[in-house]
């Protein structure tokens, strides 16, 4: 069989799986990739510089035992950049969209319990962080933002073959 006909023959198994492929949703899979990695960028820049604030932020929530408030607050600044980098150059995309995902969710849940304790916290999410007034508050404009970038990072689960990638060029 031809290369023209294997590829038609995979096209029309992924067709029947109901899962449409093809350059058109390679393309939406990128820019969704640089898109996270812009996300996790931006919030990890904003962080690196004072990861004094940031662990602030992390203890803020009251969640998390003080022993563990430090290494994550000064810790989640470089694995937000590590994702970042990960993504923008596009190695071990699924992998990399299974842990923001989980990611994702942690954060969610933390700004949840937050909430629901009624503890006024800024969320620290790019930058800054900790206790603030009530009134402050934007949990669930937080919650919705964090959900879209959660929505993100599964359609990269399921969609990770994306151009302009290391993975696409190793032909992973």
């Amino acid at each position: 069989m031809s290369e023209k006909g294997v590829a038609r023959v995979a096209e029309s198994e992924s067709v029947a799986r109901g899962r449409a492929t093809g350059p058109a949703f390679e393309w939406l899979s990128t820019a969704v990739r640089l898109g996270l990695a812009v996300v996790w960028g931006w919030a990890g820049l904003a962080k690196i510089s004072d990861p004094a604030v940031a662990a602030q932020a992390v203890r803020a929530y009251r969640i998390l035992p003080e022993s563990l408030v430090k290494p994550v607050g000064y810790g989640l600044p470089f694995l937000e950049l590590a994702l970042a980098v990960l993504l923008l150059v596009g190695l071990a995309v699924r992998a990399v969209a299974v842990i923001s995902a989980i990611l994702l969710l942690v954060f969610i849940v933390g700004i949840a319990s937050t909430w629901a304790r009624g503890i006024a916290v800024d969320c620290g999410c790019f930058g800054g962080g900790g206790a603030v007034a009530a009134s402050q508050t934007q949990y669930l404009q937080e919650i919705l933002r964090d959900i879209g970038f959660l929505l993100m990072a599964l359609w990269l689960v399921f969609r990770p073959r994306t151009k302009a990638s290391v993975d696409a060029w190793l032909s992973l």
